[in-house]
């Protein structure tokens, strides 16, 4: 009798997490595994939730974004009897691992369950925001810094033509690092990410120094989770919508409101684009479906040597596993020494 073993992706979905599922498949339908989808993230194991996984058509997730398993913030310890839900899918699927694919909260959840309840799984990290620790890059980021770099590029143009101050909103909650590497790759004249509050005055500086240099347009790349000051008065986005399962905000609007605070110091005019989902979807890169492959490859093995708790990772410029607990031990922010990087260019 195969071995089983379930896959979910959970949270956010993003570029690379069908190539990760394909690698997994592939991997460990060669030695004999009988792998299935859990749909739409932790609730699938919660409500016992399946999908087969086609062999014939598994080769066509290489370059499909999204995720064809679904996806989902739910959280089974906000949940009365979601853990214990979990564990009856276990048993009645007679489960031999699962993996589970997803950012701080999706591992965070497996990390409990492995060392709680000691369940056989392991996991592969993905979010576009490239926070997690214990991993130098998550699948997902490359794609998404690349999308938004398209975006500045093309703002650029129609900035130049009009004479414009264009914002540019990208995602990013709790880091900066999207944000931060699309703004130094599309030459932004200002960056603001969460972890670096900026005053309202400093980025008008920034403004009026590209126009003392001759050029009449100028792009402020900003994350959803920035923070800017006025005067010492913090202004941030966040949505009246109640928080999600596992506690976070809605967040967007914050290049709306430096829009307005632009206008009104400075007198140009300025115009904000919100990039939202767009940084999501698509097709990853090339680069992105070979660290998909790669982390799927590498957790197939952890489950092949039955190394639980572990988390595939790309780390110190190798393919390894981490721990589970190390991966969500704490949120990798956008570090002083890169953000110099961008400053290097401000104005």
């Amino acid at each position: 009798m195969s071995k089983k073993v379930g896959i979910l992706t959970g949270g956010g979905d993003c570029p690379g997490l069908n190539p990760a599922i394909r690698a997994v498949v592939r991997t460990l339908s060669s030695k004999g595994y009988e792998v299935f989808g859990f749909k739409k993230g932790w609730h699938g194991p919660i409500a016992n939730e399946t999908m087969t996984l086609d062999m014939a058509n598994i080769d066509k997730l290489l370059i499909t974004g999204g995720t064809c398993l679904g996806s989902s913030r739910t959280n089974p310890y906000n949940q009365e009897g979601g853990v214990e839900a979990i564990k009856k899918t276990f048993k009645d699927q007679n489960l031999h691992a699962l993996v589970a694919i997803g950012g701080e909260d999706t591992m965070g959840v497996a990390h409990k369950l492995s060392s709680q309840e000691n369940l056989p799984i392991v996991g592969i990290p993905k979010t576009i925001d490239n926070d997690l620790d214990a991993t130098d890059m998550t699948l997902g980021f490359q794609t998404a810094v690349q999308i938004a770099c398209d975006a500045i590029d093309r703002l650029k143009t129609t900035a130049e033509s009009h004479d414009r101050v264009m914002v540019v909103e990208i995602m990013g909650r709790h880091a900066g690092w999207l944000t931060a590497y699309a703004g130094l790759a599309g030459g932004a004249d200002c960056v603001i990410t969460p972890e670096f509050p900026m005053e309202i005055d400093e980025v008008c500086k920034y403004v009026q120094s590209t126009e003392s240099r001759g050029k009449n347009y100028a792009i402020i790349a900003v994350a959803e989770g920035a923070k800017i000051l006025n005067k010492g008065q913090e202004i941030t986005s966040q949505s009246e919508h109640a928080v999600d399962s596992f506690g976070h905000v809605q967040l967007g609007g914050i290049g709306d409101l430096l829009k307005n605070l632009l206008k009104e110091k400075t007198g140009r005019d300025v115009r904000s684009t919100n990039l939202g989902h767009i940084q999501r979807g698509g097709t990853p890169t090339a680069m992105d479906r070979v660290l998909s492959t790669s982390l799927g490859l590498e957790c197939a093995n952890n489950i092949l040597k039955e190394n639980w708790g572990m988390m595939s990772a790309f780390k110190d410029g190798k393919i390894q596993s981490v721990t589970l607990a190390d991966g969500v031990g704490r949120l990798k922010t956008l570090s002083e020494e890169f953000y110099s990087r961008c400053q290097a260019f401000f104005g």
